[in-house]
């Protein structure tokens, strides 16, 4: 081969593996985006989430203590109060909550729509991974996850992924689901239990409400 192809060749082949590394570069580029809800809901001091925690989980033992009185009964959960359990008693009291390549969630809440985030690790490579959904009570204690996107920073996630973790996670909580188009999307519908702690009681979730970095449950509690 004469020397000038020989150099062309060379070119050619140098030009194409520094294209290939530019893509790379900014593929990975875009896996390493952070949402700024997320940034700040990490950047809060320990104290604060402490507390925080505490008030979600008052909040919640409330609403337990609702369920088993035969009356209307109401509650409110903000975004901040979640974000803190999840930084504090999830992490210490229900440590296997997440597989293991998971860590951190966090969730911001807008009108009708929310979104969980989360760190990812595997191996050398890390990323935060976000699920948006819109959320809504398809009937009463039947909620209704309309899938809106998921992604891997700026990258989209296969969705097959998404939706085999989503059926896992309500199968381990014995939780049924069933899967749904509506408009091109997908909507996870999941019937909640009527009678948690099995007792003569029948509980109904009749509103669910997400507003900008809250939600609103409403309902009521009747005997058999």
């Amino acid at each position: 081969m004469p020397v000038r192809k020989r150099r062309r060749l060379v070119l050619w082949i140098w030009g194409g593996v520094l294209l290939l590394a530019a893509g790379l570069f900014g593929l990975y580029q875009s896996t390493q985006y952070v949402p700024e809800f997320y940034r700040q809901a990490m950047a809060i001091d320990p104290a604060g989430q402490q507390q925080d925690s505490d008030q979600m989980l008052q909040q919640t033992t409330a609403l337990v203590s609702g369920f088993k009185k035969q009356r209307h009964w109401e509650a409110v959960f903000t975004a901040q109060e979640i974000n803190g359990w999840l930084a504090v008693d999830m992490v210490r009291n229900h440590p296997d909550a997440l597989p293991a390549p998971l860590s951190n969630p966090r969730v911001v809440i807008e009108a009708d729509r929310l979104t969980l985030a989360c760190r990812f690790h595997w191996g050398f490579f890390s990323s935060v991974l976000r699920l948006t959904v819109d959320a809504y009570l398809a009937e009463p204690n039947v909620l209704a996850l309309r899938i809106r996107k998921a992604r891997a920073g700026l990258l989209p996630m296969p969705l097959g992924s998404v939706l085999d973790r989503i059926s896992e996670a309500a199968g381990h909580a014995d939780l049924q689901l069933k899967w749904r188009r509506l408009d091109g999307d997908l909507v996870a519908l999941i019937s909640l239990p009527a009678s948690p702690e099995q007792d003569d009681n029948v509980v109904r979730i009749e509103a669910l409400q997400l507003g900008k970095g809250e939600i609103y449950l409403a309902g009521t509690t009747e005997g058999r």
